[in-house]
């Protein structure tokens, strides 16, 4: 079996993120039960190599890639295209055994980053999604959005959660001030300026908050705090470093407009940190109300405040929220992810 992924990033691009993430650790998984996994991305100036028994073949840049994808897709069993940035690949025009990985659905997010004529353009071409025979989605939240935009046959859809390596995010020691965090990708749909707004109206004067990322918002952000004594903004970290904030943290908070996987929260949930968020995208089927963290209404500053205050009270409360959180993360594992794509692949690889 030669199974081969597109993906416009691999795990090495300066801009990796949960999409490539996802293709990393269901990748090496599926080679160690004896698949031949390969990789195709754009090329950044790195020769073709491997990771972790994955091929890599890296081709074009983030346009001419559509190009190059078509001519290799034929070439191999099964394709799964991972359509992480709206424009799907279209494998399935030269190999009918294709999958369309979902993330999320971009027909909103692109207003946000794209001016109106483009963001028109990228529509209409996301909306190709509904011409793959097979489809996975990340969650179920972007299997309805699939269904109610895109009028997709929803026998095509097989929802397959991500997961989480417990062995590296797992509780640890809590920092001994009520440390709120918020992490991820420095865009418009993400919001991270409203993570300001929220902490300032916090009662608990001894609470730190911490921005860890990168992105196009970043001098906005580092404007925002300038002068705040509780603010601080460590912009990109690496594995280990992220880990151990993720165990320090007393609450994560995550303002995201969508999100088609709550990756912060479910890894903020493994390393025992309770989230606070908006009550959009995946969230709701992530987040219980009350147990690994609490939902609130988009925007609502004055509710996340109140809410965050609530899990920072006291060291008992928070460690409450704590060990909740952690019991709820088990139910996602990369081992149990890659097991139900093993068993997808085969049977699309059959059909």
């Amino acid at each position: 079996m030669r199974l081969l992924f597109i993906n416009h990033r691999d795990i090495f691009h300066p801009q990796a993120g949960g999409a490539e993430q996802v293709i990393y650790e269901v990748g090496k998984r599926l080679v160690k039960e004896g698949i031949e996994v390969y990789w195709m991305s754009e090329n950044k100036g790195h020769a073709e190599g491997e990771v972790d028994g994955i091929r890599l073949i890296r081709k074009g840049n983030p346009l001419s890639l559509h190009y190059y994808s078509l001519r290799e897709a034929g070439k191999y069993d099964v394709v799964i295209d991972s359509i992480a940035h709206a424009v799907p690949f279209f494998s399935y025009k030269v190999n009918r055994k294709t999958i369309g990985l979902i993330h999320h659905v971009h027909q909103d997010v692109v207003d946000f980053e794209l001016n109106p004529v483009l963001s028109r353009i990228v529509k209409h071409l996301e909306k190709g999604v509904k011409n793959y025979r097979n489809l996975i989605s990340v969650s179920n939240t972007t299997k309805k959005e699939l269904i109610k935009r895109f009028g997709i046959d929803e026998d095509k859809i097989r929802v397959i959660y991500n997961g989480i390596d417990h062995e590296k995010f797992k509780p640890g020691e809590k920092s001994e001030y009520p440390l709120v965090l918020w992490i991820g990708r420095l865009k418009k749909y993400k919001n991270p300026l409203d993570a300001i707004k929220i902490f300032k109206r916090l009662k608990n004067r001894k609470a730190i908050l911490t921005i860890v990322g990168t992105g196009e918002m970043e001098d906005e952000v580092k404007r925002a705090i300038s002068g705040e004594k509780n603010i601080f903004f460590l912009g990109r970290v690496e594995e280990g470093k992220k880990i151990n904030l993720y165990q320090k943290a007393w609450v994560v908070l995550s303002t995201s407009f969508i999100e088609g996987w709550g990756m912060t929260v479910v890894e903020a949930n493994s390393c025992g940190t309770p989230a606070v968020a908006y009550s959009k995208g995946s969230l709701p089927e992530i987040i219980q109300d009350g147990v690994n963290g609490f939902l609130v209404e988009y925007k609502n500053y004055d509710k996340a405040a109140e809410d965050i205050d609530y899990i920072i009270e006291d060291e008992n409360t928070m460690r409450y929220f704590s060990k909740l959180s952690y019991e709820s993360s088990l139910r996602y594992d990369w081992n149990k992810t890659s097991e139900e794509y093993y068993k997808y692949i085969w049977e699309i690889s059959a059909d």
